[in-house]
């Protein structure tokens, strides 16, 4: 018998909505992490705005984006290499 698929209700072939929601809510809550890090430094460069010190705060959270993109695209990937060998 083939291993069964991810994400895949071996017993009638249809999507497994509790595994899934099981993967999606830590993706999430990483994803929502790095969102409220990130806009912290938006927040205080918007304050800033009218003088020239929103530049650095604006350049810090797009940083935080771009650090958490990695890090989200790791888990992912590590992730979905460790239900693949379940």
């Amino acid at each position: 018998m083939p291993p069964s698929a991810p994400f895949i209700d071996s017993r009638d072939g249809t999507v497994d909505l509790i595994q899934v929601l099981e993967e999606a809510i830590p993706l999430a809550k990483l994803i929502g992490s790095f969102v409220l890090v990130a806009f912290v430094p938006y927040a205080i460069g918007f304050l800033l705005a009218p003088s020239g010190l929103a530049i650095p705060f604006t350049v810090i959270g797009q940083f935080v984006i771009a650090v958490g993109a990695g890090v989200v695209l790791i888990y992912c990937v590590a992730r979905g290499t460790t239900i693949v060998e379940e």
